[in-house]
């Protein structure tokens, strides 16, 4: 298993069954390779759809069924299609349960950039900043660093798609819940210490009294 899919895998717990989920474009699109069995949830799709699968076997993949991404997606018995207007009426009108999202930074008070880098050409902003005010839960899913670089930052040097709006952060390092105190690292990943992620960390980290080895 590698990185990315140990964070779908660790995300995937966070739903409950019967949620409605948006999951954004890149890792957190492989976090419907990991609901287990059993489970309901319903994935939504702000290109129109809900409904959405596990991703299609290689060489099963129709042209015409893909994410907000322009990815390649499956679809289960019920899911529906529907323009945009109708996609967006269900984010904005609070019936989406949770949305991941990747990040380019998040920082200690919740605050969120993903979508832009100035001086970059970037495709745009797409669902996410009606994502995060209309889910009722916002996690953000995304490798710890860049290049080494720490990711989880005291305050968001980059446009912001959001301010404090973030619910939790799942990294390969660790589980963080956003507090009104700050940074809660409730779970470690596997391998990891706690003075590893204060390594990898430029916000504060404060240590759950009931801190545990990540669930995958």
């Amino acid at each position: 298993m590698n990185v990315k899919e140990l964070i779908a895998k660790r995300v995937a717990k966070e739903l409950k069954d019967g949620d409605v989920v948006n999951l954004g474009i890149g890792l957190p699109t492989m976090v419907a390779n990991y609901i287990p069995e059993g489970m309901d949830v319903t994935f939504q799709s702000e290109n129109g759809f809900v409904g959405l699968g596990p991703a299609p076997e290689e060489g099963k993949e129709d042209k015409d069924l893909v994410n907000a991404g322009g990815l390649p997606v499956t679809i289960k018995a019920g899911g529906a299609f529907f323009d945009s207007a109708e996609s967006f009426g269900i984010i904005r009108g609070g019936h989406v349960d949770a949305t991941v999202l990747g990040a380019l930074q998040v920082d200690e008070k919740g605050n969120l950039a993903n979508w832009m880098i100035p001086g970059k050409m970037v495709p745009g902003m797409g669902g996410a900043m009606d994502l995060v005010v209309g889910a009722k839960k916002v996690i953000v899913a995304m490798t710890h660093t860049a290049k080494g670089n720490p990711k989880i930052l005291k305050e968001c040097k980059l446009p912001l798609t959001a301010a404090g709006q973030v619910d939790m952060i799942i990294t390969e390092m660790g589980v963080m819940e956003v507090t009104d105190k700050g940074l809660l690292l409730t779970e470690i990943g596997p391998g990891v210490t706690v003075e590893d992620i204060k390594a990898a960390t430029e916000a504060e980290i404060i240590i759950d009294d009931n801190l545990k080895e990540m669930e995958i």
